[in-house]
């Protein structure tokens, strides 16, 4: 099923924590493009979007939006101080070169070995895999956020993708609305509980191999 509003924030809010002072960070569509909305005001990082902005701010208070400030994803955004604006080329050409420390991507499946499927293609308003590819491959790290299980209720993190893959062994982390893993060899590592999800329902709603943290906590 989709994902509520609140669960939506909760995963951004996780996934902020990820983000370190002096990072560049690429979000993707999505749940991704919540997180400048959390990240404390003493972290300093610059996010950058392939429409050509590296500096995104939070999002705009209602009515004060400037339609010509927009992240990748079409949608009102603000701009940090230092903030700076390109053309989409010159913006993939900082993904290219190697700037970006970490990209924040959406997934419809993801392996045990880390390999990325976030496209599919017909009649979709994002139909493919937008600038997911290069960032794949370029970013020093790659973090997944996205639903446990389909909208049919099958897992997204799976033995082997049956879906095209962007790319192959990249992701690092991947935050969903029940838990969160590190990857490991050939297997998920269960980290984190989103409560009040218990160990027996993620076994049970994911076809991936995964191993138990020592230090297996719970989020309230």
């Amino acid at each position: 099923m989709g994902l509520g509003i609140d669960i939506r924030h909760r995963i951004a809010k996780r996934a902020a924590a990820e983000i370190k002072n002096g990072m560049i960070v690429n979000l993707g569509i999505g749940i991704p493009s919540l997180i400048p909305n959390y990240v404390p005001s003493a972290v300093h990082v610059m996010f950058h979007a392939e429409n050509g902005i590296l500096g995104l701010g939070s999002s705009p208070p209602l009515g004060e939006e400037d339609e010509n400030v927009c992240n990748a994803a079409g949608y009102p955004t603000t701009t940090v101080q230092g903030a700076s604006y390109c053309d989409s080329a010159t913006a993939f050409a900082m993904i290219r070169k190697g700037y970006v420390d970490m990209t924040i991507l959406g997934a419809l499946e993801v392996s045990e070995k880390g390999d990325l499927a976030n496209w599919i293609v017909p009649g979709k308003r994002v139909p493919g895999m937008g600038g997911a590819m290069e960032l794949a491959q370029k970013a020093k790290k790659v973090i997944v956020l996205m639903n446990h299980t389909s909208k049919t209720g099958e897992p997204k993190l799976v033995k082997t993708c049956s879906l095209p893959l962007t790319a192959s062994g990249c992701v690092g982390l991947v935050i969903t609305d029940r838990a969160v893993f590190k990857l490991e060899k050939d297997a998920l590592l269960l980290t984190e509980l989103m409560s009040p999800y218990t160990v027996e329902d993620i076994l049970s709603s994911t076809e991936a191999t995964v191993r138990l943290s020592d230090q297996l906590i719970t989020i309230p």
